[in-house]
């Protein structure tokens, strides 16, 4: 893969972690079930992006979980004036890291599911979505322009369902 822009700072989002930029920056986080929600604003310049590990939970944990991430980042965008009509929403994870499969929803199929719902309940709609399978996924959030580059990891490429 091509080297994003070098000489910006790093951020590395470990699970249940959010990060908010009003500066250039690349934050890259590892996926397997967990979902990462990003968003951007064109206008200003302010971006978010979370790696939340499980669906439901206590805003007192608020990061771990997909529902009170979402809403912590909203929160943060209004809190920055930015109106939450103008943001770019793109959503990625929520693999089936043991293969469950058949009729029994996993983890990475449930963050899926509610990471919508939250946003649809929130009135956003989402850009560009790269969900679900059964592989990793490596994220480079390029905060300054919104961009998400993604790469695909090899099955067993010793995640821990992050």
């Amino acid at each position: 893969m091509k080297a994003i822009a070098p000489e910006l700072p790093k951020v590395y989002l470990k699970p249940g972690e959010l990060h908010f930029a009003a500066t250039p920056a690349v934050v890259t986080t590892v996926l397997g079930s967990c979902i990462s929600v990003t968003m951007f604003d064109r206008l200003s310049g302010a971006a978010a992006i979370c790696h939340a590990l499980l669906p439901e939970g206590p805003r007192s944990d608020a990061f771990r979980y997909v529902d009170s991430s979402i809403l912590h980042m909203l929160e943060m965008f209004a809190a920055h004036g930015v109106n939450r009509q103008r943001l770019e929403v793109k959503v990625f994870g929520g693999a089936d890291m043991l293969g469950a499969g058949g009729s029994r929803v996993g983890v990475g199929r449930r963050n899926v599911e509610i990471a919508m719902q939250v946003l649809a309940a929130e009135g956003l709609s989402v850009a560009s979505q790269d969900v679900g399978g059964t592989r990793g996924r490596k994220l480079f959030f390029v905060a300054h322009t919104g961009e998400v580059f993604l790469k695909r990891l090899r099955r067993g490429s010793g995640m821990n369902g992050a």
